[in-house]
């Protein structure tokens, strides 16, 4: 158990390690963090993509606030019982304020019970968490209706512009499908900040937290489908590739795990039967181009996939209902918002002759299936129109489309 000395010493450190950190680029996302009454503010996403400098940049902004970052070693004793404790160094040490700021919050069991105390105190939350359903599994009853979820990733394209000081053209947009937008590697440069991330990331959000045995295991799977992005998976396919993780349902369970870190996005096969969708072949995007590139072979010369995860990232950060197309050809996307498909997108780095066929005929399929007059094809700098019965297609460079 932490003595309040302690307590306190620990808060003023981390308050100040806080405020001597530079603010960096404005981050996008900045403007929807907003305090509420009887709301929980919730920034969930990966590791090292700038959940805390989000914090501090909106602390900034508010001034007068408490914050707690839970993932300090020295706090490994503190639990439940020392909220109390908690809440008097919060007032002795800085005055007497409405608005708390709490960093990578799930590393206090129970802390649902608390913010939801805090909340009926008519008290403004604001929290992160690096786990997206571990977060919603916690949340329960007691803050059902009362949370507000922000989704942050590692910098958009526009992000890394400003973060690289650099001007809107191919050769940047061709460098950010490369480096992708993790903070740290930008600044080192170095790979192995990015695979030192994925390792980290496992470690911690999955096999210390469900207590998984064998770690390695799930680490060659996750490389393996970091080097399959955008390609259809099955669970049968992947358990003959990996017999020594047993069952469908293990197989299942570690994917979803995946998933829960932020690492990979599973996308399904369109279908308005949910049951359909569960047993179609999913496919696997990634959270970043550049934790792809640096952990997983054959993505040097891969232009177009990384494009094609790109273009899935930027639709992700709008929407959370998007699926791929089959029927007789493919479509790489197509977005649902409320009860329709409002948008179909073919993804392919360049146009021709040869190809041309098969990316026009799989988006016509799908924009004829949900009625669409406009398709769109994103590429790396082709831009030109085409009209095909009706239908117009428009090839746009994936960085200027408004997704």
């Amino acid at each position: 158990m932490l003595l309040k000395s302690e307590l306190s010493r620990i808060l003023i450190s981390q308050r100040n390690m806080l405020q001597n950190r530079e603010s960096g680029i404005i981050r996008g996302d900045l403007v929807k963090v907003k305090p509420l009454l009887n709301f929980a503010v919730i920034i969930s996403g990966i590791r090292r993509c700038g959940k805390s400098t989000l914090l501090l940049q909106s602390m900034k902004r508010e001034e007068e606030c408490y914050f707690m970052n839970f993932e300090d070693p020295r706090l490994g004793s503190f639990d439940l019982k020392d909220i109390e404790m908690l809440q008097e160094v919060f007032v002795e040490e800085f005055g007497d304020r409405d608005l708390y700021y709490f960093d990578e919050i799930q590393n206090l069991p129970g802390w649902e019970s608390y913010v939801r105390y805090l909340l009926d105190q008519n008290k403004k939350v604001i929290i992160t968490g690096s786990n997206a359903s571990l977060l919603s599994r916690e949340l329960g009853t007691k803050l059902t209706g009362r949370n507000l979820r922000i989704e942050l990733f590692p910098f958009s394209y526009q992000e890394y512009l400003m973060y690289q000081d650099r001007e809107d053209s191919f050769d940047s947009f061709q460098e950010f499908l490369f480096a992708g937008g993790f903070p740290e590697y930008l600044r080192t440069g170095l790979d192995e900040v990015l695979r030192n991330l994925l390792m980290d990331i496992i470690a911690r959000d999955i096999v210390f937290r469900h207590l998984i045995k064998n770690p390695g295991t799930i680490t060659d799977l996750a490389v393996y489908l970091l080097g399959n992005i955008s390609r259809e998976v099955t669970l049968s396919r992947l358990q003959k590739t990996f017999p020594e993780i047993g069952s469908v349902t293990t197989l299942s369970s570690y994917m979803d795990l995946l998933e829960d870190a932020y690492i990979l996005f599973i996308l399904p096969r369109f279908s308005f039967s949910q049951r359909v969708r569960q047993v179609n072949p999913k496919k696997v995007y990634a959270i970043d181009n550049g934790l792809i590139r640096a952990n997983s072979l054959g993505f040097s010369d891969d232009q177009g996939r990384l494009l094609e995860n790109h273009v899935f990232l930027e639709l992700r950060r709008r929407y959370r209902e998007i699926f791929y197309f089959r029927e007789k050809g493919e479509c790489d996307f197509v977005v649902k918002e409320k009860a329709a498909i409002i948008q179909a997108i073919q993804v392919c780095y360049e146009v021709t002759s040869r190809n041309k066929e098969r990316e026009v005929g799989g988006l016509l399929e799908a924009m004829d299936h949900f009625g669409l007059e406009r398709g769109y094809i994103l590429t790396a700098d082709q831009e030109e129109e085409i009209r095909i019965a009706g239908r117009i297609i428009s090839l746009i460079p994936a960085r200027k489309f408004q997704y």
